[in-house]
C-alpha cells in the first residue's frame, strides 16, 4: 500500500520539518562555511583526533549542504545521515562537559561558573528530527518523490 496516497498529511508534515528544521540548520553552517571561506578553522577546534580544518569542513558539509539537501528532499535520508553523526559527535565532544538543558545552561552561565551558556539540548534538538527523516524519508512533497516516480514510469530498455 502507497502511504503517502492514503495519507497526504504525513508528507505536509514531513515537508513541514524538512523545511524548519533544515532552513534552521543551514544558516547555523553558514557561518560554519563563512568560517572555512575566511581560514578560520584555527578557532573551530578539533574533534576526534582531526585538524581543526578538517572538523570544521565536515561540520560545515553536514550543517550546510546536507540541510539544503534535505530540504529539497533529495536523498534525505542518505543526507541526514551525517547531520545524526554531526550532532552526537557535538553532544559528546564539544559539549561533553555541558548540561543536558539550556535552562541548566544559563543558571551556571548567571553564576558566573561558565563563560558561555552552552549545553547539550541545541544538538539535541537537531538530532532527534533528523533521526526521524532518516527513517520516514522525505515523504511524497520531494525531489526524491519525483525522481522515484519518473523512475517508475520510464519504459524499460530491456523490453
Amino acid at each position: 500500500m502507497d502511504t503517502r496516497r492514503c495519507y497526504p498529511a504525513t508528507s505536509l508534515g514531513l515537508l513541514i520539518l524538512r523545511l524548519g528544521m533544515g532552513g534552521m540548520l543551514a544558516t547555523h553552517g553558514w557561518g560554519k562555511v563563512q568560517m572555512l571561506l575566511h581560514d578560520q578553522s584555527a578557532a573551530f577546534g578539533s574533534h576526534l583526533g582531526m585538524s581543526p580544518m578538517m572538523s570544521l569542513s565536515l561540520v560545515a558539509f553536514a550543517e550546510f549542504v546536507c540541510a539544503i539537501l534535505v530540504m529539497a528532499g533529495l536523498a534525505t535520508r542518505l543526507a541526514a545521515i551525517p547531520i545524526v553523526i554531526n550532532m552526537a559527535v557535538a553532544i559528546s565532544t564539544a559539549h561533553s562537559k555541558d548540561p543536558w538543558s539550556s535552562e541548566a545552561a544559563y543558571k551556571l552561565f548567571l553564576a558566573g561558573t561558565t563563560k558561555y551558556p552552552s549545553s547539550k539540548e541545541p544538538a539535541l534538538m537537531y538530532l532527534v528530527p533528523f533521526l526521524a527523516l532518516v527513517f520516514t524519508g522525505a515523504g511524497a512533497i520531494s525531489l526524491d518523490a519525483m525522481f522515484l516516480c519518473r523512475r517508475k514510469k520510464a519504459p524499460d530498455k530491456a523490453e
